[in-house]
């Protein structure tokens, strides 16, 4: 007669014969418990240095006033992004459509701000037995960056270069090398290159929409249509996306419900992430 504990034995020693598969098609030289086992999900740390007050307003931006029009600073704009962001991920193309514009604006704005501080310090080196070195801030300044997508990074490139060109304009003005009206247009007209990059996220309207829904011309679809205009066909066809954009995950999923709520909710305000801290 077998005992319970006699069987419960012979269990075990069937199952340790028994070869288990491995994870991922693992080698069946490597044990199950080193191919089981996972690393942890990733962490890191960014942060923007800043040297100059007019580069830390480009961050923070300017709350709305009856005297003073708001700033959409790289804070907001990055709270902006992750909603449009989210929605192309789960197919809406004029999400799709924006992200492409603002890449490309960021894109141009970088390179502007990038050609003209280039301009300035030729102009600091170009002086004849002078040898000027470009200002430093004795207290720089460091901005914890936490984006949840590219673009908000891409912000934040953007106002470290601008903040290159402020320390090279004030050195060129300090030594005389540049009037300080030329100096003050030059960075009036780049801060309002940025600015503008900055707001045209703001225009993008969620509309609960996905490429289906123009495809076949949803009562849905037209709101979207009425509210953003016709959408280039390339973006619709997603021949033609952001070089950053996220894959696209097909509606009906239980991510896709889930997401579709926190969209609504930034609606009201609120947000998962906070993109940046002082």
């Amino acid at each position: 007669m077998t005992t319970s504990a006699e069987s419960t034995a012979r269990q075990t020693e069937n199952d340790d014969a028994t070869p288990r598969k491995l994870p991922d098609n693992a080698d069946p030289v490597v044990d199950y418990k080193t191919a089981a086992d996972r690393p942890g999900r990733l962490r890191g740390a960014s942060y923007l240095t800043i040297e100059t007050r007019q580069a830390q307003r480009l961050v923070y931006g300017r709350a709305h006033s009856d005297e003073l029009q708001g700033i959409i600073g790289l804070v907001k704009f990055a709270l902006v992004m992750g909603r449009i962001w989210r929605a192309a991920e789960f197919d809406d193309p004029y999400a799709d459509w924006y992200l492409h514009q603002i890449h490309e604006v960021l894109t141009n704005a970088q390179a502007e701000v990038k050609q003209a501080t280039d301009q300035v310090q030729e102009h600091l080196q170009s002086v004849s037995g002078i040898e000027i070195s470009v200002a430093h801030s004795l207290k720089p300044v460091q901005i914890p960056l936490h984006f949840p997508n590219a673009y908000g990074y891409m912000g934040g490139y953007l106002i470290a270069d601008y903040d290159t060109l402020v320390r090279s304009v004030l050195t060129a003005v300090h030594v005389a090398l540049m009037t300080r009206d030329e100096g003050k247009y030059l960075l009036n007209n780049h801060g309002r290159i940025i600015r503008r990059g900055f707001l045209l996220p703001t225009r993008w309207k969620y509309c609960v929409i996905t490429r289906d829904d123009l495809h076949q011309t949803t009562q849905r679809g037209a709101m979207a249509i009425k509210a953003m205009g016709e959408l280039p066909q390339e973006f619709l066809d997603e021949s033609k996306r952001a070089p950053h954009a996220p894959a696209i995950r097909k509606p009906g999923s239980r991510a896709m419900t889930s997401t579709t709520v926190d969209l609504l909710d930034d609606e009201d305000g609120s947000e998962d992430e906070e993109p940046a801290k002082a």
